[in-house]
């Protein structure tokens, strides 16, 4: 089998399991969405032990940047301001988490870009989520949790796939 059937291979079944896992036992854990951003994430790193770390550390920043933007609109000022205090908000966060990338860790400016994208998009098109209550609270309603843990996921479910279409290109 080639490299890439076996990669595609691997990322079908892994990808069935991982949909099965947010749909079934996992529901409310991790989001299918999230999960699959983390994967593609891990494989736009470099796909290797190296990029698994990146993507952690880069997703998961990405979200604390977004999820700090919605503090700050709730929470100062800016958020009574309408698209002008989003903007705003908005500008700020972001320009922080792109200098941020001078940090090694950190320099993947895109996979923090991913993790903010999909805190924005959950805040905005989840009920409840953009209020102080949600974002403060420790637990899945927040989506400081809900998004980086789906990611976290997702950058493992990208390793193991790479693992596994490895073994299956070799044939065992």
């Amino acid at each position: 089998m080639t490299s890439l059937i076996a990669l595609c291979v691997s990322i079908g079944v892994l990808g069935g399991i991982a949909t099965y896992l947010a749909l079934g036992p996992l529901q409310g854990l991790i989001l299918i969405w999230g999960v699959f951003i983390g994967w593609a994430t891990y494989f736009a790193t470099g796909g290797n032990t190296e990029a698994l770390k990146k993507t952690i550390a880069c997703n998961v920043f990405g979200v604390i940047c977004a999820w700090l933007m919605a503090i700050i609109l709730l929470g100062t000022p800016l958020g009574g301001m309408g698209a002008i205090g989003a903007g705003i908000a908005v500008g700020l966060t972001v320009l922080g988490m792109c200098l941020a990338a001078h940090i090694k860790m950190l320099d993947a400016i895109p996979a923090s870009v991913y993790g903010y994208a999909a805190t924005a998009a959950y805040l905005l098109q989840t009920q409840g989520a953009l209020d102080m209550g949600a974002l403060t609270g420790a637990n899945f309603s927040n989506a400081l949790v809900i998004i980086a843990v789906s990611l976290i996921v997702g950058a493992f479910f990208g390793m193991l796939s790479g693992k596994l279409g490895s073994m299956l290109a070799k044939g065992g």
